[in-house]
């Protein structure tokens, strides 16, 4: 009798002393499992983007894309950056939507230093043009065209960017 009175006396003590460290698990505990179940699921979404990245690699085969560039085109010293000549087009076409002032210029010399900018950056970025050969309508057509296709290349112009709306006069 005096074994199991002791032994209910070393529990009672025991849970005496635990009893702060469980309130403290069932109180904080909900925090221990988000934390643990946020880890789980960032590994097993990293884990799920690589292999969609390996799989889109396999498919597009991108070594294959990129394998006839010049890289040296890129390293001329006499190349305007991609960035300058997208900001260039920017303002440009503020201008010839009447919305970076009065230009000082005539419209013709804007609209030529326009398809300019939009020359250097097809060449910058690998893209077809046609520009210089086309007149009227269809070198308008041509410059919609491009400006769209620079856009899905990644740069972004005002007359490509989606919501943009154009004044009409």
């Amino acid at each position: 009798m005096e074994i199991g009175r002791a032994t209910l006396l070393v529990l009672v003590i025991l849970l005496v002393a635990c009893l702060p460290a469980a309130v403290a698990l069932v109180c904080c505990g909900d925090d221990r499992l988000d934390r643990i179940a946020g880890a789980w699921s960032r590994r097993w979404a990293g884990r799920r983007d690589r292999r969609t990245i390996a799989g889109l690699d396999r498919a597009v085969d991108a070594d294959a894309l990129t394998r006839d560039i010049d890289l040296s085109e890129f390293d001329r010293p006499d190349r305007r950056p991609v960035e300058q000549i997208a900001a260039d087009l920017w303002r440009l076409r503020g201008y010839r939507s009447g919305r970076g002032g009065r230009p000082t210029v005539w419209p013709v010399l804007l609209i030529e230093a326009y398809d300019d900018r939009l020359r250097s950056a097809c060449r910058c970025l690998g893209i077809p043009e046609h520009l210089v050969e086309l007149e009227g309508v269809d070198r308008e057509i041509e410059r919609v065209r491009v400006e769209g296709a620079l856009h899905a290349a990644g740069l972004p112009l005002p007359a490509a960017t989606a919501g943009h709306r154009q004044r009409h006069r």
